[in-house]
């Protein structure tokens, strides 16, 4: 190995705000109807005054304390300059010195800060033709920035989900990378080891490579892979690598060039006149404090004595983590058989309300089951009869195991005790 990989992230989610930032337009403008949820302000038109949005500023304060940051006394807007036809005013409203979080951690990566802006509209190609869609143009956007500190793709993955998950527990936003809600965004550069060993050189690299336009999780394992590539083999012909903007193509698997990368300064950052500073203390809401997803996970381990596979499956759904615990405080003897029915059975969807699936089990385990000895060959015959799938679960892939219960099921017309299949099957598969 004869480099290290510095990756550096910027992570915009939209926040489920009613209106956007500086206006009472709607923030909603998924599916909306081109440039029909626009305004004076919106549109920077001559002597529009913004406004900002309090509701906004209470959910970016909310994030930020949920990840340890600092929450200044005072912040402020400020004016970052840039021609794009898909920004109006020439302009965005964003933030630079005093931003409403500083500092704070998530999966022990360090965050630089998170600050709030307004977004840019939205281009659309077609042919030769590029349109513009203004109704995502002044939209509210909280954008958090990572130290760099990701060397590994897998550490990227793992902090972009964790943050959407947080996203949607603490109701900040649904950061729907498929809507736009949440967009990600790498800076990447490699930095060469002083021996074969792994002693790094203390300063970064004079160059850093943005990924824009990452859409989904896999696009962005994709991209950040191939870039790695791009930049390893250019480095190892002693090409000298340069500040740039790229994206990617899945077509090619490769990156290509967009356009050379601004530094601060070219933006010509001044305050926002227009807006006064924020006293944060007398935006930030004090509420009941929130779980979140990993303290929840790690509750469920010691409370309900679940496996890995089955808590990180009811944690990343809020909705059905409270429908399990509801579920289990109606009969706590059955926590591990309500878990295993509701993933590999998908019961809790036939009943609405937590009573019915309990009520459901309870006759259940009235029923003469099917001997342990034809539970046990049974389920050689479905390991025996699926190798893919079993290859699929010893590499990582925890989810198939539902599908393998529903199998043996099968093969046991509905009469296998759930809570023996699921402890017989993973015995046998880590056997």
């Amino acid at each position: 190995m004869k480099y290290e990989t510095i990756i550096g992230l910027e992570i915009h989610i939209e926040p489920n705000t009613k209106s956007k930032m500086f206006c009472s337009c709607p923030q909603n403008h998924f599916a909306a109807k081109p440039n029909s949820q626009t305004c004076p302000i919106c549109l920077g038109l001559p002597g529009a005054l913004p406004i900002a949005n309090k509701e906004a500023i209470n959910k970016v304060l909310k994030l930020g304390l949920a990840l340890g940051s600092n929450i200044p006394e005072t912040s402020r807007f400020y004016r970052k300059h840039y021609f794009y036809p898909d920004l109006a005013k020439s302009f965005q409203t964003s933030q630079k010195e005093n931003p409403f979080c500083v500092g704070g951690s998530l999966l022990g990566k360090a965050i630089n800060h998170i600050h709030l802006e307004e977004d840019a509209g939205k281009l659309i190609h077609e042919g030769s033709n590029s349109l513009v869609d203004f109704n995502r143009c002044g939209c509210a956007l909280i954008e958090l920035v990572t130290e760099p500190v990701f060397h590994d793709v897998s550490e990227v993955l793992a902090f972009t989900k964790e943050l959407q998950l947080i996203a949607r527990y603490l109701d900040i936003g649904n950061a729907d990378m498929e809507k736009g809600t949440m967009r990600l965004e790498a800076n990447i550069s490699l930095q060469k080891l002083k021996n074969s060993k792994t002693q790094k050189i203390q300063e970064l690299p004079d160059y850093k490579v943005e990924l824009k336009n990452i859409n989904s999780f896999k696009f962005l394992e994709k991209a950040l892979k191939a870039e790695i590539e791009r930049q390893t083999e250019a480095l190892d012909k002693g090409q000298k690598l340069v500040q740039e903007t790229r994206g990617y193509d899945e077509n090619t698997k490769k990156t290509f060039s967009q356009r050379s990368k601004e530094d601060s300064q070219d933006y010509r950052y001044f305050p926002e006149a227009d807006l006064a500073p924020v006293n944060s203390t007398e935006f930030l809401v004090h509420s009941t404090k929130i779980e979140l997803p990993q303290e929840k996970r790690e509750r469920f381990e010691k409370k309900y004595k679940l496996s890995k596979e089955y808590i990180d499956i009811l944690v990343s759904n809020l909705v059905r983590a409270n429908y399990f615990e509801a579920c289990v405080k109606l009969s706590p003897n059955l926590a591990k058989t309500i878990a295993n029915v509701m993933i590999n059975q998908n019961l809790d969807k036939n009943f609405e309300e937590p009573a019915g699936l309990v009520k459901k089990l309870i006759e259940l385990t009235k029923t003469d089951f099917s001997p342990a000895s034809d539970v046990e060959q049974t389920i050689r015959e479905v390991l025996s009869e699926n190798p893919d799938v079993v290859t699929s679960y010893k590499n990582g892939k925890g989810q198939v195991i539902g599908f393998l219960i529903g199998q043996v099921q099968k093969k046991l017309l509905g009469k296998g005790d759930p809570k023996l299949i699921s402890t017989k099957l993973l015995d046998t598969l880590h056997g």
